[in-house]
């Protein structure tokens, strides 16, 4: 029977002196004051509590207490006490989306420069996270508890919720991008932030964005314009001769290359199941657009921490598998 690793292993196998680095400025090292509490410690409680998929704050400081192996894995001392949930809720709002995303970028680099991640062809859509809320009695159109988050289109119908707006990588299924926003929002909004933001993580590593696949909700002259080449439906109210379309039923119409390379649009919805089945992306906890950023990081933090452990262990046969990871 194969040995299977645990949390500890997959934060292990890496290098996180940069991401301490990003991590600790909003966090006083000298003067007056209690010292703080390690904001990689905290870094990696939420990392385990996105593998674990443990679904509170007061839930992972429950097992904080009992576990002692956890405890070791989030650098808490013997005769410190667990992480408490008001030292997460700080960390969200000192390090933030950016800081986050900084590290996630720098990840990226390294798995770019380490051919991983080729960059040449990326991927867009977004998904639906629902609000942890009900909507407001006075205006529906919001949330009561979270005033931020709004009514958008959730599949087949309306709900209240976020956005999380993410590129992939088309020949690596590795999330490279993400925006989040207020359901409400159009994709077409979002795609020039995600495009360039693609753009300064490849640039860095050396690699070169060539072309664009998405559905027909990013159909516009201004998307198609971002990069050398793009494969998105046009829809029906826009004319052409021979020109790519998609029907109901997604059936292809239209040049055959653009037909074959269409077929790559899929894998976006399979890393989303991916993230909301094993990263814990499905079950949104948290109030207002910052921390849902924050909860959107962290869950695309762990597919890329997997695979770049996976690759420092000579197990890229495991680069999708959480469980080898988490026992």
């Amino acid at each position: 029977m194969e040995k299977r690793e645990d949390d500890a292993s997959i934060l292990s196998q890496l290098d996180l002196h940069d991401i301490e680095e990003t991590l600790s400025p909003p966090y006083h090292t000298a003067g007056p004051g209690r010292p703080p509490r390690s904001p990689l410690g905290i870094f990696k409680a939420l990392i385990v509590k996105q593998l674990r998929s443990i679904p509170s704050d007061r839930e992972l400081y429950r097992r904080l207490w009992n576990d002692e192996a956890l405890r070791e894995i989030c650098d808490i001392e013997e005769h410190e006490k667990p992480i408490h949930p008001s030292q997460l809720t700080r960390f969200r709002n000192r390090v933030g989306p950016e800081r986050l995303e900084a590290v996630m970028n720098r990840l990226l680099e390294e798995l770019v420069e380490g051919g991983l991640v080729k960059g040449e062809r990326l991927a867009l859509d977004a998904t639906f996270i629902k609000a942890w809320s009900r909507r407001d009695p006075a205006d529906d159109s919001h949330g009561l508890s979270d005033p931020e988050s709004r009514v958008g289109r959730d599949g087949k119908t309306y709900d209240l919720g976020y956005k999380a707006h993410v590129a992939v990588d088309a020949d690596s299924d590795i999330p490279v991008a993400v925006v989040s926003a207020s359901a409400n929002d159009n994709e077409k909004k979002h795609a020039p932030s995600l495009i360039e933001r693609t753009k300064n993580v490849l640039e860095k590593a050396g690699a070169r964005l060539r072309s664009l696949i998405a559905d027909s909700q990013y159909s516009s002259k201004a998307v198609r314009g971002l990069v050398e080449e793009s494969v998105i439906p046009y829809t029906s109210n826009q004319k052409g001769e021979d020109i790519f379309r998609v029907d109901r039923r997604f059936r292809t119409y239209g040049p055959a290359d653009d037909r074959v390379k269409y077929h790559k649009r899929p894998l976006v919805e399979s890393v989303f199941s991916f993230l909301k089945d094993q990263y814990g992306l499905r079950v949104n906890n948290v109030r207002g657009l910052l921390n849902v950023g924050v909860y959107v990081l962290l869950s695309l933090l762990c597919g890329v921490l997997n695979r770049e452990a996976a690759e420092n262990v000579g197990r890229m046969d495991k680069a999708l598998s959480p469980t080898f990871f988490n026992t």
